[in-house]
């Protein structure tokens, strides 16, 4: 160990941190790719003959529209016009805790990107030895007791942007946290909407399904009163009961959409079912947009957070590239040291620069290398499906939305006949044409009419809200949304 002269250890520091800020300003290498977004697709169209249909005024009387190239603003579902609505949707939003972990998920991947960008400046730790060494040199040999205690610092250059390329990583993984959040806000708030949605609709179809239980009671009643006056036979009374039967069955079912709707409400809410009980929701609450807005296919690639996702995760795979590429080439490590040892040996202070580099690692480096690059391949033809199935995905809502406006024009005339043939049966009943029976089955074929509209209705309030999901649902930032929300 040789001894020199001792020098105050901060004008070290500041000597070891100059020159490596000095070399890392002359070594602004960066080997690997440099990330480029996807370009977007060229389409601009989901599926024409449905836009044809739907921008066109050829459709069924009240169909609704699409606006092209029109993009949402503000919240997706105000759209539906309901103060209830948003209520709940509020309540979701801030007690989720799917979205609770994933604020949880993005601080996690914010905190690896500085850890990362830590490894570009002088990491100064601290060192303290002690033990008993015996020295042989000398007339005789000799024991005594040692110790060295001091500070160390060390600096990578990062010559060839291996350390720059991880915090490219990471700081592309934190933003597909973010874009996952902004997933998972969109599915959120749409299970959310669909969940009212089916509520009220169960709610309508119970009360349809309870007056056409009392048309059929009374219809029962009837024909069991005419077979004992000998008007009417037991196979009267056999259908009668049956009827009745086959129409207790659509009870159950509804009443347990219903509760499922309200439970589901309640987790969503990130509340058990005995906890929080969702407020009872009318299809009346709701009104259905007339003019649905329809971003084209270029910026639904920029707006669909699964997309943004995908794409950050493609940013991922080019930044690892680099990382491998860099391990491929030399490293350069500037080091100080400064020590009091003792007993009575005094002050030791160092300073060395080290280059290592690899020579023969058994292929491994290079496999890595290729690895890397495979698995970009892999995120880019991952990130083309995804935007392939989205812009499936909206094709098939838009078709949906163009049946549905089909489907409830057609049950609305269909519940327009019933009415007409109800009122007529009622007039020729008061006028002593018809008896009671002819009446109560008028009745039973308008309930099931009801029932026929009320589930167009609500299809057409599904499919809505499942346009807005799958365009994207204005949730791009989502996440920095909530966190001002939360801050006001």
């Amino acid at each position: 160990m040789k001894l020199v002269r001792s020098i105050p250890f901060g004008h070290m520091a500041r000597t070891a941190i100059i020159a490596a800020s000095t070399a890392t300003l002359l070594s602004a290498c960066m080997v690997g790719p440099d990330f480029e977004r996807p370009a977007v697709p060229a389409s601009q169209h989901y599926d024409a003959q449905a836009e044809h249909q739907l921008v066109g005024t050829n459709g069924p009387v009240g169909a609704q529209h699409v606006d092209l190239d029109k993009k949402t603003d503000g919240d997706w579902w105000s759209a539906f016009g309901s103060a209830k609505l948003d209520q709940v949707m509020r309540k979701a939003i801030d007690g989720n805790l799917d979205l609770e972990a994933a604020d949880a998920t993005i601080a996690q991947a914010d905190e690896a990107v500085a850890a990362a960008g830590g490894g570009l400046r002088p990491q100064v730790d601290f060192g303290a030895q002690g033990g008993r060494q015996r020295a042989s040199g000398g007339s005789k040999p000799s024991t005594a007791n040692f110790y060295a205690v001091g500070p160390q610092v060390s600096f990578d250059f990062d010559l060839f942007g291996g350390t720059r390329r991880l915090i490219e990583e990471r700081a592309a993984l934190a933003e597909l946290q973010r874009h996952r959040s902004d997933a998972a806000y969109l599915t959120v708030t749409g299970d959310v909407a669909s969940q009212a949605f089916l509520l009220a609709s169960a709610r309508a179809q119970i009360d349809a399904v309870q007056s056409l239980l009392v048309d059929d009671r009374k219809n029962l009643e009837l024909v069991r009163t005419a077979h004992t006056y000998g008007s009417a036979t037991q196979i009267d009374v056999a259908l009668a009961t049956t009827q009745l039967a086959q129409d207790e069955t659509l009870l159950p079912p509804l009443a347990q959409q219903r509760d499922t709707a309200r439970h589901a409400l309640s987790i969503l809410a990130g509340k058990g079912p005995a906890d929080w009980v969702a407020p009872d929701f009318d299809l009346s609450d709701f009104a259905l947009p007339a003019n649905l807005p329809v971003t084209l296919p270029s910026e639904v690639a920029r707006d669909r957070p699964d997309i943004l996702e995908a794409e950050a995760q493609l940013h991922v795979a080019s930044a690892a590239i680099g990382v491998a590429t860099a391990d491929l080439y030399p490293h350069l490590q500037l080091s100080a040291s400064l020590s009091q040892v003792g007993p009575g040996i005094g002050t030791l202070w160092g300073v060395a620069a080290a280059l290592t580099g690899p020579i023969f690692h058994g292929g491994t480096l290079k496999a890595n290398r290729r690895a890397s690059i495979d698995s970009y391949k892999a995120s880019l033809a991952g990130y083309q499906q995804t935007v392939v199935k989205s812009l499936g995905q909206v094709a098939d809502v838009l078709q949906a939305i163009n049946h549905d406006s089909e489907e409830y024009a057609a049950q609305e005339r269909a519940l327009n006949a019933a009415e007409t043939s109800l009122r007529l049966n009622r007039e020729a009943y008061r006028a002593g044409e018809i008896g009671a029976l002819q009446v109560l089955d008028a009745e039973r074929a308008y309930q099931r009419a009801l029932i026929g509209q009320i589930r167009a209705k609500t299809a057409q309030y599904l499919d809505t809200a499942q346009l807005s999901i799958a365009l994207g649902g204005n949730s791009s930032g989502a996440f920095e949304r909530r966190v001002a929300y939360g801050n006001e």
